[in-house]
């Protein structure tokens, strides 16, 4: 069992920058490995992801946003106990911080580091969308 953590802030209002977070067809845009993202009934995501390896996965996940406190959490079904959250912020007028967390029941030494690293490549990717290539703007 392990939990992951990280944090970035961005140059955006906390409100726009959760509507752009929150939306579901927005998650391949920065989820790291995630290919695709549709919505299905109730809280149901389907997705598919790029694994490590190269191969592809496809499964069913549940995706829960709560607009007041401006939270976002996830997980799927599974021996592996996967589930995660994300937290908007607002630290400023128009700057926010995102907090992201991932547990999971099954990890090893080799998923280890690659789990952290999906936890960084997700807010980096954040960060890349709407401070540089303007992800909000549009």
């Amino acid at each position: 069992m392990a939990d992951f953590t990280g944090t970035t802030t961005v140059a955006a209002a906390d409100d726009v920058l959760f509507a752009f977070l929150s939306d579901v067809h927005n998650l391949p845009k920065y989820f790291a490995r995630m290919t695709s993202a549709e919505p299905g009934d109730g809280n149901e995501v389907r997705t598919t992801a790029a694994l490590p390896d190269g191969s592809q996965v496809e499964g069913k996940a549940w995706f829960e946003v709560t607009d007041e406190s401006r939270h976002l959490a996830w997980g799927s079904e599974g021996e592996n106990g996967y589930r995660g959250d994300l937290d908007v912020r607002a630290v400023g007028d128009d700057r926010s911080e995102v907090e992201v967390h991932i547990h999971t029941e099954r990890v090893t030494e080799d998923t280890d580091g690659s789990i952290q690293g999906g936890v960084d490549e997700t807010l980096a990717a954040i960060k890349q969308l709407v401070e540089r290539a303007g992800a909000l703007d549009s």
